[in-house]
């Protein structure tokens, strides 16, 4: 036999409701459940007084809760880190044997020292692309698991503008932008650090996932190379490698093709836009390293200070933090036999995004309306009720009295309190007692998903309540003194959704409207396809080895023609488009 024991406790001003119930299941496998009212939130960060469940009382303005969770749930997933290309989480995890992982290049060896390999052999077969027919394909797969860590954001996208913060405190100690495109060098460092470690390569992200891998002999075997065909074998289109290209001629018609591949490097990361992003990389969560952590980066909490999301970024981290940051990766990746909760971190915060994400988005909707007839203001207003009551439905408590309508005032909704604190920790209460297990990485998601969760509960809880003492709720009718507000309460709402959703911020949001056609696909700007002022053509960066083009910086070029232009805003501000499947693509 098998009990679980809940103790509720919540008082609510000078009264005090207390309950205890257990959950026993008999060798029948029959449950009997005893009634239950409150569940416990006598829980930290929470204590059981309704103080801790006041409703104007919102989140602190420098809290990263928000950030951590939205960050956690979009891990290896093409478009929130396409939409937000600067990373703040380095995580550990492992490539399962027998994935199959492809490199593109122009010469019939094997590279022997770290070099670049995709996920994807869309990815890889455009760097395939060598002079005078030279196009070789090599995939490989793992014969082992393969110990990685993984760089989140646009990780991969050669750019000054935070990119890649997180590799160069790591491969270099501090952030040094200027080598935004230093990547043989950055490899080798990566690949001469992690040594110590046994790791053997780092997951990063641009058009596509790519691993940097640090020895091509340790844990793959090939499973093919090949002499591949590209272009028609009498023409030679290609450019002369950076960093002296000054002229451009004009490409043959077989380029063509060109467009093709460099439109399917795209579309395989596309793959990979929602959840559960890239599956064949598995992170260890219990092991994450979040820059958004404010006690391991106290430094970036006043640089962050003022800034949208999109600048962001780990530049003018302190010295301290850095060594703090390098101190915590260093232990978590020397772990002989991890020791954590057994808690699915990663099936929980997913979780709670489908329960959330397109009901907040359907009540953005319902609000979004106006009317001069205010019995369609009513309707409308009773039909968001209705939505709102859904999402709180499962912590309706029959105890729950709806005071006088003579109460005012924000204590007014206090009566709802119970019903706040039981939606923000449902899905809580019983993993604290995991605590002692957990690691610390661990205490940093708990942390999130408590903060998120409460967020959310308080401001739909708050709007629930509202429409209760408003008599919109069918469900709790009470007498009024007067007709309502509806108009107001309706405005009220809507600012509330729109600032809930602000602060959330989840890119699941983010999608072409209209829906894009059968012969379209929706896209984001993206690297290097979109980056402004790019000093060459984005497909000459697909014919020729990664390495090669990835040495000296474009700004030592001379031809005015290949400086970089500063960002546009809708670079740095991406919006979904519909784009073309065939030529043109419309990029």
């Amino acid at each position: 036999m098998r009990s679980h024991s809940l103790v509720a406790a919540l008082s609510l001003g000078s009264a005090a409701l207390a309950l205890r119930g257990q959950f026993p299941v008999d060798t029948a496998d029959k449950i009997d459940i005893q009634p239950l009212d409150i569940v416990n939130l006598n829980v930290p960060p929470y204590s059981s007084s309704t103080e801790q469940w006041r409703f104007e009382e919102g989140p602190p303005e420098n809290a990263t809760g928000n950030l951590i969770f939205d960050t956690v749930h979009s891990l290896l997933q093409h478009w929130p880190n396409t939409r937000y290309r600067n990373g703040h989480i380095i995580v550990p995890g492992m490539i399962p044997t027998s994935t199959l992982l492809y490199h593109g290049t122009d010469r019939n060896t094997i590279p022997s020292e770290p070099d670049w390999t995709a996920t994807d052999p869309e990815h890889s077969i455009d760097f395939a692309r060598g002079r005078d027919g030279n196009d070789w394909h090599l995939t490989l797969a793992a014969t082992r698991p393969l110990k990685v860590l993984y760089f989140d954001g646009s990780s991969a996208a050669k750019m000054s503008e935070g990119t890649m913060d997180t590799q160069d405190i790591i491969a270099w100690g501090e952030v040094q932008a200027e080598r935004y495109f230093d990547e043989r060098r950055r490899i080798k460092d990566l690949c001469r650090w992690g040594k110590e470690f046994g790791i053997d390569g780092f997951a990063r992200m641009e058009m596509d996932f790519e691993v940097m891998l640090c020895d091509f002999t340790a844990g793959v075997e090939v499973v093919s190379f090949l002499h591949v065909r590209l272009l028609p074998k009498d023409e030679n289109p290609y450019l002369p490698r950076l960093p002296s290209p000054p002229r451009l001629p004009s490409p043959p018609p077989s380029d063509f093709d060109s467009r093709i591949r460099a439109f399917e490097v795209m579309h395989s990361g596309s793959w990979h836009n929602r959840y559960p992003g890239d599956s064949r990389i598995v992170l260890d969560l219990t092991g994450l390293i979040s820059l958004y952590d404010i006690a391991l980066a106290p430094s970036l909490v006043p640089v962050r200070a003022g800034l949208e999301r999109w600048d962001h970024r780990v530049l003018g981290i302190s010295s301290e933090d850095i060594s703090q940051v390098k101190r915590k990766l260093t232990e978590v990746i020397s772990r002989p036999h991890p020791v954590n909760s057994g808690i699915d971190w990663k099936t929980l915060i997913h979780v709670i995004v489908d329960r959330y994400a397109d009901r907040l988005e359907l009540m953005e909707y319902l609000l979004n309306f106006t009317s001069s007839e205010s019995q369609e203001v009513l309707q409308r207003a009773k039909l968001s009720q209705t939505q709102l009551r859904v999402m709180v439905t499962p912590y309706l408590l029959d105890s729950v009295v709806v005071p006088s309508t003579g109460a005012s005032g924000v204590d007014a909704l206090q009566w709802a309190s119970p019903i706040f604190g039981l939606c923000a920790t449902t899905h809580t209460s019983v993993i604290v007692n995991q605590i002692p297990f957990m690691t610390p990485s661990e205490h940093l998601l708990l942390k999130a998903v408590e903060e998120t969760t409460r967020e959310i509960c308080r401001v739909t809880t708050k709007m629930w309540a509202v429409g209760v003492m408003s008599g919109l709720d069918a469900l709790f009718p009470i007498e009024l003194d007067g007709e309502p507000d509806v108009t107001q309460i309706m405005n009220d709402w809507k600012q509330d959704i729109q600032k809930l959703m602000f602060w959330l911020d989840w890119s699941i949001w983010i999608k072409c409207r209209p829906g894009c056609g059968p012969e379209e696909m929706c896209y984001l700007p993206t690297w290097p396809e979109n980056f402004p002022g790019l000093p060459w053509d984005p497909q000459n960066i697909m014919d020729t080895s990664e390495g090669d083009y990835l040495t000296e910086p474009p700004s030592e070029i001379e031809d005015p023609l290949f400086f970089f232009e500063t960002p546009t805003e809708e670079w740095r501000k991406p919006q979904p488009k519909c784009i073309r499947r065939f030529s043109p693509y419309g990029f």
